[in-house]
């Protein structure tokens, strides 16, 4: 039997019970796919559910606000998939009267989508014969052809689409492409796969030669940069000072409570104490540390310090892009990162 006659006799038995699996509307799986992305499946379904249940359509979606999906993004990370999907929403709507588009080339211009999410949205909403390639299929198809090239280059992974393309079911092309990301999810996992409950087994090369655990090949990633900051939770009437972060940029347009990145040169508290001097022009006493955390984004990694911080003057009016804000209200701004962890224990504190 051939791969695909392999692998959809045992998606048809074993087929993940997933939510945007329940309908083959093509918005449904395009924001699925944009949410899956870093993102492990277990941890979307809550997220989905309820964006969903805000934003049903594209429509819906296309006229919120950039905040408020933000917010409803709240948690998922990698904020700018958020912010593709809004934009790639509001041309689906201005340009294609909120359906979404059946050719690839249109599909692929969309903001976010790449090759792999068009694939998806192509082959499980339209039944095209579209590949859906992604890190799982990659791997996959490394070792059912024992590739040994660096599958995170580029020929690699133009090899394995071809390899793709020639397998994929002429007439089931999006339950193809949801067996791998099944397979890939279930049984040829990273480490240690298992390959005595794998379907296609006795047509992969790596298994027959012994080398399913080296493979695939893949270049060590750059440990990410260690940045040291210190934040200011300053509390004046019941309620703290927060800034939003530059429209572009990491973490662009979230909520934080005003921290600068440290130097070496000075303890951390002078430091802080002098940039809300000449930031917000605020004369404050930092104290003690409230919380120490560590955050790693994929290129970055901070590491925090929050510090109590008290008033010794009147607060003059604050700049643009700064308010003093209740955490009771805090569910109705995006936060950026950490920030919203702290705001949520600070928030506990005051029950």
């Amino acid at each position: 039997m051939k791969i695909a006659a392999l692998l959809l006799d045992w998606y048809d038995k074993n087929a993940r019970d997933l939510p945007w699996r329940r309908d083959k509307d093509p918005y449904k799986i395009w924001v699925s796919e944009i949410m899956l992305q870093q993102t492990r499946v277990e941890a979307v379904k809550d997220y989905y559910e309820r964006w969903i249940a805000r934003f049903p359509t594209p429509g819906e979606l296309a006229r919120a606000s950039e905040q408020e999906v933000l917010t409803y993004w709240q948690g998922l990370g990698y904020y700018s998939r958020a912010r593709n999907l809004l934009a790639g929403v509001r041309e689906v709507c201005a340009d294609y009267g909120g359906s979404m588009p059946e050719e690839k080339e249109q599909v692929r211009a969309l903001p976010g989508v790449g090759d792999y999410t068009a694939g998806a949205i192509l082959s499980i909403a339209y039944n095209r014969r579209v590949p859906a390639v992604d890190g799982n299929v990659l791997r996959i198809f490394s070792r059912l052809f024992c590739l040994e090239e660096d599958i995170l280059k580029a020929p690699a992974k133009r090899a394995v689409y071809r390899l793709v393309q020639e397998q994929i079911d002429r007439d089931r092309p999006g339950d193809f492409n949801q067996a791998l990301m099944d397979l890939g999810a279930m049984i040829c996992v990273p480490q240690r796969p298992r390959c005595p409950e794998c379907p296609v087994r006795e047509l992969c090369l790596a298994y027959e030669r012994g080398v399913q655990e080296v493979l695939p090949v893949r270049s060590p990633k750059k440990a990410p940069a260690k940045v040291r900051l210190a934040a200011a939770l300053l509390e004046q009437d019941g309620r703290y000072l927060i800034c939003q972060r530059p429209a572009a940029g990491l973490l662009a347009g979230m909520w934080e409570f005003p921290s600068v990145e440290l130097k070496d040169a000075l303890p951390e508290a002078d430091q802080l104490r002098n940039w809300l001097q000449s930031v917000f022009l605020l004369e404050v006493r930092v104290m003690e540390a409230e919380k120490q955390l560590i955050h790693t984004f994929s290129h970055r990694q901070w590491h925090m310090t929050f510090y109590r911080c008290r008033l010794l003057s009147a607060a003059p009016e604050l700049p643009d892009k700064a308010r003093w804000f209740s955490l009771n209200d805090g569910d109705r701004l995006p936060w950026a990162g950490p920030h919203h962890n702290v705001a949520v224990a600070l928030r506990g504190n005051k029950e």
